[in-house]
């Protein structure tokens, strides 16, 4: 079978190749995978910034976000059928740590892969294989940040800085929980227009002189609530976070290894302020999209920017890395 390989080592490189097709054992099944996610977590596994913590080898099959059909059975596995349409949980519990599916272990840049029981999250009949793929991060990672790490309640003003994959859905989703005003951040002209297309009450440049005091103007003087990084870039937590009101929330999605300044240290104090570093998601909010999904609470069709071939997994990384079209999501099908 044909499988997107990424090889570690001092020249890092994606590489399609023919692979064999992996055999299920106790407790697993093998996926026909209909559609992957690329992330920009898959690009920074490519261009070093990230590396695997539990890999064994130097080789590994990326996607952690995955959608398909049941295809064959491991030995004694009840439950699952053959035929089954499921989305993948991005990763698996493994003796105490958290083992990310296409990281450190292969995922599904590929035309099969192989699942264990309890990642398989059945899906409805009518939600496409392109659009389920990428809820487990792309969506359930905004999903975890605004409900579990900054636990966002109705009518909280909200900020979003940054609004590409992540943060056009956490403005989809900050919509659905009621959040008011939300107000988005973005330098680009095209992002700032998904934002307000995707339920955005507001949407600013960071480079506005006075972007502060329109904030404050549009929340009647009270600052934010919460505010969310879905950049991972220095200059956007140091806006953001005088752009807070009293308790307010400054929730860290986007990864960086730079240090995490704060300015005016007094004020932060003084007001109650609080920094939350967010990661990821757990089980139970991929569930819950599902299920907020299968009842169309939530719409992902806008949000496949591309459908591409999996031989052509390279130039839909290109693409991404250069924000080419300015996607949220790239889908890649076997």
């Amino acid at each position: 079978m044909l499988a997107g390989r990424l090889h570690l080592g001092p020249e890092r490189r994606l590489e399609l190749a023919e692979v064999p097709v992996p055999e299920p054992g106790p407790d697993h099944v093998l996926i026909k995978v209909e559609a992957a996610g690329v992330c920009l977590s898959d690009v920074h596994l490519i261009d070093g910034t990230l590396t695997p913590l539990f890999l064994n080898g130097d080789t590994v099959t990326l996607g952690h976000e995955v959608a398909g059909t049941v295809h064959t059975l491991g030995p004694g596995v009840t439950g699952p059928k053959v035929g089954d349409r499921v989305l993948l949980q991005a990763g698996e519990q493994r003796n105490g740590a958290v083992y990310t599916r296409g990281v450190d272990y292969d995922g599904g840049w590929a035309e099969y892969a192989l699942a264990r029981t309890d990642t398989l999250v059945p899906i409805p009949d009518d939600l496409p294989f392109e659009q389920a793929c990428f809820i487990p991060d792309a969506v359930s990672t905004p999903w975890a940040a605004i409900t579990t790490t900054a636990e966002v309640r109705p009518a909280e003003p909200v900020g979003v800085w940054g609004v590409g994959g992540l943060g056009a859905h956490a403005i989809q989703l900050l919509r659905l929980v009621g959040a008011a005003p939300i107000i988005a951040v973005d330098p680009l002209p095209a992002a700032r227009q998904r934002a307000l297309e995707f339920g955005a009450d507001l949407a600013f440049d960071p480079a506005e002189p006075d972007l502060r005091t329109k904030i404050y103007a549009a929340t009647h003087g009270t600052g934010l609530a919460a505010a969310f990084d879905f950049a991972g870039v220095a200059a956007v937590r140091e806006q953001a976070v005088v752009c807070l009101g009293p308790g307010g929330r400054l929730v860290l999605v986007g990864l960086t290894d730079k240090p995490i300044t704060v300015t005016g240290g007094t004020a932060f104090s003084f007001f109650g302020q609080q920094l939350r570093g967010h990661y990821g998601s757990s089980p139970e909010h991929v569930d819950q999209l599902v299920r907020l999904q299968s009842l169309h609470r939530i719409d992902f069709a806008r949000s496949v920017s591309a459908v591409v071939p999996l031989a052509d997994a390279e130039k839909a990384v290109h693409a991404l890395e250069a924000k080419q079209g300015n996607p949220i999501r790239i889908v890649l099908k076997p």
